[in-house]
């Protein structure tokens, strides 16, 4: 990710930043509040541009895997059961090794090796109605997890959705089914992204 403050449209104090939150390469320009829809009606102005809702963005987000927060994720979710490890480098790094986070002694023993976590972030699919957000994951007749967020992807004409199940079952193949409008939808648990990304990466 790269940005840096500039003007843009003759409005001093933005910034632009090579990022998003769809999968793709992409760009997110920060505005002054009281300057937004001068911005916005600058970037329409072009017949190539077309706007898009938070409908649009969130199916994207949801098919790159991207965790939308308040649904996925939450101040009680650890990288651990986030899938989200990542974020922290792996064993031997300065963050592992030293800690020096908020949350840390939570997750990571004091030789900054993973603890064991009761339940992890998946991906699912299979499913021939959507499951939203809410909708129960179960084994058998046993409630397993829960649905975080979900949709109809509109790449892949089918229904997705990720949600948060036992560790112990989030092997990627893991049969479940899933409660959608009181009826046990198949489903299966898999990899995500569910399309492949398209990130802008600066070139080493």
């Amino acid at each position: 990710m790269v940005g840096f403050p500039t003007e843009l449209a003759g409005i001093s104090g933005c910034r632009l930043t090579r990022c998003g939150y769809t999968g793709e390469d992409g760009f997110e320009l920060s505005v002054p509040n009281a300057e937004a829809a001068k911005l916005a009606e600058a970037i329409l102005a072009d017949a190539s541009v077309k706007p898009a809702g938070l409908g649009a963005r969130d199916s994207l987000r949801l098919e790159a895997g991207l965790c939308l927060y308040g649904n996925d994720l939450d101040d009680t979710t650890t990288p651990i059961e986030g899938n989200l490890t990542w974020t922290i480098g792996g064993p031997k790094t300065r963050r592992r090794t030293e800690q020096g986070f908020l949350g840390a002694e939570h997750f990571l023993t004091p030789e900054g090796k993973l603890k064991k976590t009761s339940r992890k972030r998946v991906g699912l699919a299979g499913m021939k109605a959507p499951a939203r957000e809410g909708a129960e994951i179960f084994v058998d007749d046993e409630k397993v997890g829960v649905v975080t967020s979900g949709t109809f992807s509109p790449t892949l004409k089918k229904p997705i959705a990720m949600g948060y199940v036992s560790s112990d079952l989030s092997k990627e193949g893991t049969e479940v089914s899933i409660k959608v409008r009181n009826k046990m939808q198949p489903a299966v648990v898999t990899k995500m992204p569910f399309v492949e990304t398209g990130y802008y990466r600066v070139p080493e």
